[in-house]
């Protein structure tokens, strides 16, 4: 693995956060302010290494939810759950990765446990050459640095994907090693799929995962790949959906998606009734998120429990909004959310960044016209520079909603 751009500020940097870490261990080792590195593993060598035993269901890491629907939570993931879940993606990924020839693109923050899973554990695993990418933000130098590698694989998520064929340097790139584009985080629009796959050449593999499970549950095998479906269960993994009662679901019909399978959290730290409520009595794990199941297996998310909108009674959900929306040439990006209405009790309203040539709200409003539902065309608009975002690119449709009803 290896870090691309590796000035020296951010030698300095890492390097700091290493002295700093050691002068809190215990014994101390009397460091001066500043240590190089081989002699503070020079001093770590001298010590005496107690082994630890380990059981699979001991606790590996706690690894923390994202937080853009509430606050952040510890998922107590075992040892078991993280060894599982790298067994159970592997061969969803057929012949795509082969051991020790793999170039992959890691564009996301290793602490994200998308890229955790994938670069740390996956890829590791497989002998892939990993380039990890500090800051994907600055989209030219990204490029920039991609134009020295025959990446074979890339993972990223819309948004990235967005910026990334919005650029004419990423456009000119050699795509012709690049076999597999996997796409996690969060929706996936069929209008950013097709934009991807018309410039590169590569098909994106969507997938679906969370923190609790380590964090796969379902992905599109590269060999029968269904764009706007988040693909099927991974081995061992049984998923149904709920209706609000707790019944389950028919195929084809709503309702909460659940998982049962040995890449589930234990539960999360110190919070025994919000574990309590995310599992249902036979030990499915909630995810929060609404699904349908088609009949041949493959899974489509619909939207987020919590992001749903309700219109004069009807339930609009944000992803087929922001699905038409940001097909429009003239949006580069949106995000569509509730806001009260004294008429129909939530309206639908989006923001959205257009391109450099600008757009107007009629010229939106006939397009969404043209394509949804009357009571699921969005009342408002909002146009801004840029929407808040995570850390790893995906974008807090909560701090818009908070920010609307404030107003």
């Amino acid at each position: 693995t290896e870090i691309a751009d590796m000035h020296s500020p951010i030698k300095r940097t890492l390097m700091n956060a290493v002295v700093k870490h050691v002068k809190k261990m215990v014994p101390p080792f009397n460091l001066p302010q500043a240590h190089k590195l081989p002699a503070v593993l020079s001093a770590g060598a001298r010590e005496k290494f107690t082994p630890v035993e380990c059981k699979q269901d001991d606790i590996a890491v706690l690894q923390y939810t994202g937080g853009t629907t509430g606050v952040a939570k510890g998922a107590m993931l075992t040892h078991g759950n993280l060894v599982a879940n790298l067994l159970q993606t592997r061969p969803m990924m057929e012949d795509m990765v082969v051991e020790g020839q793999e170039v992959v693109i890691a564009p996301l923050p290793l602490y994200h446990i998308y890229s955790f899973t994938l670069n740390c554990g996956i890829m590791l695993e497989a002998g892939a050459h990993n380039v990890l990418i500090p800051n994907p933000r600055d989209i030219p130098g990204f490029v920039k640095e991609l134009k020295n590698h025959k990446f074979t694989a890339f993972l990223g998520l819309n948004t990235l994907f967005v910026a990334l064929c919005n650029n004419e340097d990423f456009q000119d790139l050699d795509f012709s090693s690049l076999k597999l584009t996997s796409s996690g985080g969060m929706a996936l629009t069929s209008d950013t799929a097709k934009m991807w796959e018309r410039v590169t050449g590569c098909e994106i593999c969507e997938g679906f995962g969370m923190t609790e499970t380590s964090p796969v549950v379902t992905f599109n095998p590269h060999s029968a790949i269904q764009i706007g479906t988040i693909g099927l269960p991974i081995p061992s993994t049984v998923v149904k959906t709920l209706d609000e009662e707790g019944n389950e679901t028919p195929l084809g019909e709503p309702g909460e998606l659940c998982v049962k399978g040995p890449q589930v959290m234990r539960g999360y730290w110190q919070r025994p009734e919000d574990t309590q409520k995310s599992f249902t009595d036979d030990g499915y794990l909630r995810t929060g998120d609404i699904a349908l199941i088609q009949e041949d297996g493959y899974i489509r998310i619909v939207d987020r429990k919590k992001d749903m909108i309700i219109v004069s009674g009807f339930n609009v959900f944000p992803n087929e909004i922001e699905d038409v929306v940001s097909s429009h040439p003239k949006v580069v990006e949106c995000a569509a959310v509730g806001v009260p209405d004294a008429k129909s009790g939530e309206a639908v309203k989006v923001y959205l960044v257009p391109t450099a040539e600008g757009v107007t709200e009629n010229e939106l409003k006939e397009f969404c016209r043209e394509r949804l539902t009357a009571y699921k065309v969005p009342k408002k608009f909002e146009f801004r520079d840029e929407l808040p975002k995570t850390n790893v690119g995906k974008i807090l449709r909560r701090e818009l909603r908070d920010e609307a009803n404030n107003k």
